[in-house]
């Protein structure tokens, strides 16, 4: 498995396909549901891919000049349960770190809440977010 700090338009590919393959088809969400306005040329995405295929990726982009967001973290069904999706949060938190930020956000669905958990997240339960697919609570972590 390598690990991509995607930045080029070739390694964002990876992070659209894993995206599209393991949310659009699965949950029938449409691509103008799946990307939005932090989808841009600029934006920062890591990629896990094994031999030549995209497995799974994170997306992430400044709030502010403290925070970052993380989001659209997603590892393709055959490959779950491998420790991908930790892998790409941990990668995206040290990348978030370097450039400076200080404080890691994500909304994650209510039923992940506990895998975030695991990695020091702490969600604020009066920060439901309900959208037409899946109900998400705001979670935050101080990085180092």
């Amino acid at each position: 498995m390598q690990i991509i700090r995607a930045t080029k338009t070739a390694e964002q590919a990876g992070a659209y396909y894993v995206r599209i393959q393991a949310m659009a088809r699965k949950h029938q969400i449409t691509l103008y549901a799946e990307f939005d306005e932090h989808d841009t040329p600029e934006t920062k995405y890591i990629v896990v891919v094994d031999d030549y295929l995209p497995v799974a990726t994170c997306r992430l982009y400044a709030i502010d000049n403290e925070r970052v967001m993380l989001g659209r973290i997603v590892v393709l069904p055959e490959y779950r349960h491998q420790g991908l999706g930790t892998l790409v949060v941990q990668e995206a938190e040290k990348w978030a770190e370097e450039l400076g930020y200080r404080t890691s956000v994500l909304e994650s669905r209510d039923n992940k809440i506990h895998f975030y958990e695991t990695m020091g997240y702490v969600a604020d339960y009066s920060q439901k977010i309900v959208g037409e697919t899946f109900t998400c609570y705001k979670m935050e972590k101080q990085l180092k």
